[in-house]
């Protein structure tokens, strides 16, 4: 079940009005670029806004443009270590190379209502098909009336393709067809931590959204946590269909005692 927007906000969920996918895509190559330019997990949110903003780390052109791609990267991710879904980023970037796609758009799909609303419209194309710019620009006007110009409907359309297509969902430049994501250890294990921190436990933290935008069937996201548990990234334990996952490595004193606070609500909801 799903806890109160209020209950998750400190955690670095986001569902406030806008978003960055209305003028850029979830910015996989800058954020990559700047992850391996800053190389260091301790970080803070200023030292990432002083090396786009000031040192230009990402070659943008004028000092506005650096000053907006900080915004839309702040917007995404929230490039603060305080802020948990960020700082277990860090920790599965670090250690899944090849899942760094997927670990972006799970970030941004936590913070971005735009980029959650069209998932579901992307997910349900079988792989082969088609999608038409149009038919995703209808279904954003459809869940939010009125409240874009066709200009923007048209470039949040493209912006939400482009993200899609890094990462691994959709294949083509000018003609966008349905391809399937591949699931990697880190990019299924960071899934199940955003639905813990949801307040979901046991087997159905294999039954989430954001299991579900990875495309990955249960089986699939079981063996894959298995694989993380060995790696030591996670811990995970399986007798018969009772299932545990825990996230040691991700969650500070503070933030446990939110997850304890948080199972207790559920316990009494339930």
């Amino acid at each position: 079940m799903r806890i109160l927007e209020n209950n998750i906000s400190a955690f670095g969920f986001s569902n406030e009005k806008g978003g960055a996918h209305t003028s850029r895509t979830m910015m996989l190559d800058e954020l990559r670029v700047l992850l391996a330019y800053v190389g260091d997990p301790e970080a803070s949110k200023t030292d990432y806004v002083k090396v786009i903003v000031e040192n230009n780390c990402l070659g943008k052109r004028s000092g506005k443009t650096r000053i907006l791609t900080s915004r839309h990267l702040i917007d995404l991710y929230s490039l603060n270590p305080e802020t948990t879904i960020f700082r277990a980023l860090l920790y599965f970037w670090q250690r899944d190379i090849e899942g760094q796609p997927k670990l972006a758009l799970l970030c941004a799909y936590a913070r971005d209502v735009i980029l959650r609303t069209c998932a579901p419209f992307i997910l349900s194309f079988q792989e082969g098909s088609v999608i038409f710019r149009e038919a995703l620009e209808e279904h954003i006007e459809k869940n939010f009336p009125g409240r874009f110009s066709k200009a923007t409907l048209k470039s949040t359309a493209q912006n939400v393709n482009s993200t899609f297509t890094h990462a691994g969902h959709i294949i083509g430049k000018a003609k966008k067809i349905r391809s399937k994501a591949l699931p990697t250890a880190g990019s299924v294990s960071y899934a199940l931590f955003l639905g813990y921190l949801m307040g979901i436990r046991g087997a159905s933290l294999f039954k989430t959204e954001y299991i579900n935008l990875l495309e990955c069937s249960y089986d699939k996201a079981i063996e894959l946590a298995a694989d993380a548990s060995r790696r030591g990234w996670i811990v995970f334990k399986r007798v018969g269909d009772v299932v545990e996952v825990l996230f040691p490595n991700l969650l500070n004193s503070q933030e446990m005692e939110w997850v304890r606070e948080q199972n207790q609500t559920t316990s009494k909801i339930l």
